[in-house]
């Protein structure tokens, strides 16, 4: 069987090899069920227990109370920035929702909010400033949890705490009694580092993640929320996105993305088995102090993140000389590296180094930078 290449898209992305060897056995029949799982009905007992158990992992992994609902919805993270303030905004009579913006997907999180209410502000790296000595251009730094200013009828805070485009993260999620809101809760859109490592889920009154960076494929957004936050959605909200709706339903109250959902299931199996998520931080920190030490001692490349913010799952990164990024992709793709173009909006290259990736491949990337400015530099 000829080695499949380096997948360093930022999503949809590499799935563990494992699973899909998995799936692909069960592709025709399920455990002897006679149907493909995308075949089932969502309300049949095979598919209520594949759901079941996926969020059962899931709680388990992340250590979920129920005191939250976990839901599988569909609409992807973007979705999600319309659903969360038709769900939550009716908390408060006012509809006020806070932000703090770090880079391109905090900013879309805030302008659709926008539509629904009042969406402020409250903390925003979007200008240029110097950190320890160093230029930090816009959306490359974190503003400091003592900056923010959060208003105590706020209905929430959002905070995308990895901002996949810019490779900016947010290692440490406030308490909102230290920012003088401790009723106000913390919405956080994890997607680009959700079940990267354990995260405190108490400290949040929801997090939101679409599943095709680390658990899964497209198709399906994992949503976990404060069961006392359901229950107040606006009446344009349409029943399908009603947290309280589904959260009643199971995730049934329409046809959920079955097959996606699945997968996930899978990948969450997988997950457990490589040691939970503890483990998984250990194995992703260590790709990330490789690529990132190897980035650090050459002159030939740029990192453009303050130090303290840097991303260990999307690592951005730009050649000295930008006229060599065609002959570098070319070079990639020869080696088996792909999906290496940064982003439209920023151009250079990112590579991103999610749970699916082994070391083996974060290396075999080094040793491709280590020859290209050889040849290059």
């Amino acid at each position: 069987m000829a080695v499949r290449p380096w997948n360093f898209s930022p999503g949809p992305s590499a799935i563990p090899e494992t699973v899909l060897q998995q799936a692909a056995a069960e592709m025709l029949d399920w455990h002897g069920c006679g149907m493909s799982v995308m075949e089932m009905s969502h309300r049949g007992r095979e598919f209520t227990q594949i759901c079941s158990e996926a969020e059962s992992d899931l709680r388990e992994l992340l250590g979920i109370s129920q005191d939250y609902a976990v839901m599988f919805m569909q609409g992807g993270a973007s979705a999600e920035n319309a659903i969360v303030p038709m769900n939550l905004l009716g908390r408060t009579p006012s509809h006020k929702a806070d932000f703090v913006l770090t880079g391109i997907w905090s900013v879309k999180s805030q302008q659709e909010c926008e539509r629904y209410g009042d969406a402020q502000i409250v903390a925003s790296s979007g200008l240029a400033t110097v950190i320890d000595g160093h230029y930090q251009a816009p959306y490359t730094w974190v503003p400091p949890s003592h900056t923010w200013q959060v208003r105590k009828d706020a209905s929430y805070l959002h905070l995308c705490s990895n901002e996949t485009i810019g490779g900016v993260e947010t290692m440490d999620w406030p308490d909102m009694a230290a920012l003088g809101a401790p009723g106000v809760p913390l919405v956080v859109d994890a997607s680009s580092h959700f079940l990267s490592r354990p995260m405190d889920v108490e400290k949040t009154g929801m997090i939101f993640a679409g599943a095709q960076k680390n658990a899964g494929p497209a198709g399906v957004t994992i949503v976990i929320v404060r069961r006392d936050l359901i229950g107040h959605a606006l009446p344009i909200c349409p029943s399908a996105f009603d947290y309280a709706k589904v959260a009643a339903e199971k995730s049934m109250f329409n046809t959920p993305p079955t097959y996606a959902i699945y997968i996930a299931g899978l990948v969450f199996k997988w997950l457990k088995q490589q040691g939970g998520l503890v483990e998984m931080e250990q194995l992703n920190m260590a790709k990330a102090q490789a690529l990132y030490g190897h980035f650090d001692q050459s002159g030939f490349y740029k990192l453009p993140v303050e130090r303290s913010a840097r991303s260990r799952m999307n690592v951005p990164f730009f050649l000295a000389d930008p006229s060599l990024d065609a002959a570098f992709l070319q070079g990639a793709a020869a080696r088996g590296l792909m999906q290496l173009k940064g982003h439209k909006s920023v151009g250079g290259m990112r590579a991103s180094i999610y749970n699916a990736m082994p070391l083996e491949g974060v290396m075999a990337l080094i040793d491709y930078l280590k020859d290209f400015e050889r040849s290059h530099g």
